[in-house]
């Protein structure tokens, strides 16, 4: 006995020497010497003591960060923490968040362990679910059970509920290989690798198929990522505060349950898998964790250090008016796009091309529901563009006579509604600038259609055919907006199908704008955009239109280039408005024009005799 209790503690002492070891290595490699300078002050301003042992607290980070009360997501954000600080180690969670725990912590969340481990987001979003996620003993033993038993057919009210569900819900809901798939650790076994001790690593985790992250808990963590997702270096998260009251919190509620849609059907299911977790974010939320980056890197600057101060004692240099924050995230609230709105979009499209970068366009509400007033506004932006359109989904059979109209343009529906809620936002994001469609579509690989409510989902164009985007005014055939339906042929104009050809995965709106529908045909296999990774089922949501807008993603530069555009326009069509021979002299140009029976009362048709 006392031979095994001296190998275990042996075995002990040398995990913790590799994580000091690990902990040195990226200290040195992952921050520069100032920022480690202004780390340890900060640690050492924070922290509590206790038997020699400096550690923080999680009211301290949770104060420290700036994390409102009203959010309740600071011990969250504290279980994340104190697994990390673990790294890379796991199975010694939690950690007691002392100097080298917090370094890898800081690492961890601000991506900076890719200056060392050659690992990519995939590994961290991994480790992050770790992190979050609760183990139930429960469901392992009743595993273990139900696989020695053998299939049983004794199956309560609830889990029967439970089972068809995976059939008509959310297919990423369903059992997957987890073990299998999800089970290794790639950063920590990158990080042993680096110390040349592979051999230590340990399998002391719960299997990562037993955990799941609450949903409740998700949803907190995502209205904080939503506030974080346009921080700046060095910013405070106070300054955002005024979106934590009123109707501001409860649009960042209303975000956040259309987000957690993307990963679970929280009326069926408690809690996030990891193979939902990997399955959703790539897709879906690429950008979910980078409000974690400034965040976190609060831990690198402390305020007690002077950065103006001048090695020859000379005046410190003046501050530096930060021209930055004194721009609003969004210059113009829309009717459907707000801060919140905004935050969600920077989930799956980067933040540099959104925060402080947008401007209204177009507006249905203000320029009129028109194909005319959509090309006179949005035409001549030459930078991409997001359009988003919401409604409410109409009644089947429809009710009233526009209704049946356009209805009837439709083949009849064969699918079901996406889900129970009345109210949907589309939208697509458009790289190239728009133009009228007479021959082919536009838009290409970068073009993203995706819904924002009541479920969050992008779809990625495909290489299956190039319908992406079209824009027709009448008289050609089935005018209107249509992203990923097929464009018709000049030939078909004599023989016009009865019925509009929706796309498998498309969204169109009519040449009123007044009705849009958006078709989800996974038995169809994905057309110019890619099924749902998640919603592997047919559906069709038909809606009357709400709003519609489009948003110029530019600056200043970009405005210039639509206004000069829009003189050179107008110039040309006052060219065209006048009528002028050459003579600079207009009462002889108009007896000419009389002369010629062109005008005037004696007009002839045009003879010249």
């Amino acid at each position: 006995m006392g031979q095994g209790q001296s190998d275990e503690s042996s075995k002990r002492v040398t995990t913790e020497q590799l994580s000091h070891e690990l902990a040195l290595k990226f200290a040195k490699r992952c921050f520069t010497p100032l920022e480690l300078y202004s780390f340890q002050d900060v640690f050492k301003s924070l922290a509590e003591h206790q038997d020699h042992i400096a550690y923080l607290k999680e009211d301290t980070i949770a104060r420290f960060l700036e994390i409102p009360d009203i959010l309740g997501a600071a011990s969250i954000i504290f279980q994340m923490v104190s697994y990390l600080g673990a790294f890379p180690f796991g199975q010694d969670a939690p950690a007691v968040l002392g100097f080298e725990q917090m370094i890898m912590v800081v690492v961890i969340m601000t991506e900076r362990y890719q200056r060392v481990l050659k690992k990519g987001n995939r590994d961290r979003t991994k480790l992050l679910f770790r992190s979050l996620a609760v183990f139930d003993n429960k469901e392992a033993h009743k595993g273990d059970l139900e696989s020695a038993e053998g299939p049983s057919t004794d199956v309560s009210g609830s889990e029967a509920e439970s089972s068809r569900s995976h059939v008509q819900g959310f297919a990423v809901d369903a059992a997957a290989n987890d073990e299998e798939e999800e089970d290794d650790d790639d950063l920590a076994l990158a990080a042993l690798e680096s110390l040349d001790a592979i051999e230590v690593f340990r399998h002391g985790d719960a299997p990562i198929a037993q955990a799941s992250i609450p949903s409740d808990n998700l949803k907190k963590l995502i209205m904080l990522l939503l506030l974080i997702a346009p921080l700046g270096i060095q910013e405070s998260l106070a300054r955002h505060s005024e979106r934590l009251s009123g109707e501001n919190l409860e649009g960042l509620r209303r975000t956040a349950d259309n987000i957690l849609a993307a990963f679970v059907n929280v009326e069926k299911f408690p809690g996030v898998k990891i193979h939902q977790f990997n399955t959703v974010i790539p897709i879906s939320f690429p950008f979910l964790f980078n409000g974690f980056n400034p965040l976190f890197e609060h831990f690198l600057f402390s305020k007690n250090i002077d950065f103006t101060k001048r090695k020859d004692g000379s005046d410190p240099l003046p501050p530096l008016a930060d021209a930055v924050l004194e721009q609003p995230l969004l210059a113009q609230k829309g009717e459907i796009l707000d801060l919140n709105v905004l935050s969600q979009l920077s989930f799956f499209m980067p933040g540099g091309t959104l925060f402080r970068q947008l401007r209204l366009l177009y507006s249905g509400g203000d320029a009129g529901f028109s194909l005319g007033s959509f090309e006179t506004k949005v035409f001549n932006w030459r930078a991409p563009t997001i359009l988003l359109v919401s409604g409410n989904r109409i009644s089947h059979p429809p009710s009233g006579g526009q209704e049946r109209a356009f209805t009837d343009t439709l083949a009849p529906k064969r699918f079901p509604d996406s889900s129970k809620s009345e109210h949907v936002v589309f939208g697509v994001y458009v790289a190239q600038p728009w133009n009228q469609t007479y021959k082919e579509c536009f838009g290409d690989s970068d073009t993203l259609l995706f819904q924002l409510e009541p479920v969050h989902e992008v779809f990625h164009a495909s290489t299956i055919n190039k319908d992406y985007i079209s824009f027709t005014k009448p008289p050609s055939a089935r005018s209107g907006i249509s992203i990923g339906c097929p464009h018709p042929k000049s030939k078909q104009t004599s023989g016009l199908a009865p019925h509009v050809n929706l796309g498998a995965v498309s969204l169109m709106l009519d040449s009123s704008f007044e009705f849009g529908v958006f078709t989800h045909n996974y038995t169809s296999g994905g057309g110019a955009f890619h099924n749902s990774e998640t919603r592997r089922t047919d559906f069709q949501d038909r809606f009357e239109i709400e709003s519609l807008e489009v948003w110029g993603c530019g600056g200043d530069a970009e405005a210039e280039q639509q206004r000069q555009r829009w003189a050179w326009e107008e110039r040309e069509a006052e060219a065209r408005r006048r009528i002028n021979l050459g003579t600079g002299d207009i009462k002889a140009d108009r007896a000419l024009l009389e002369m010629a029976g062109i005008i005037g009362g004696n007009r002839s048709g045009g003879s010249m005799n």
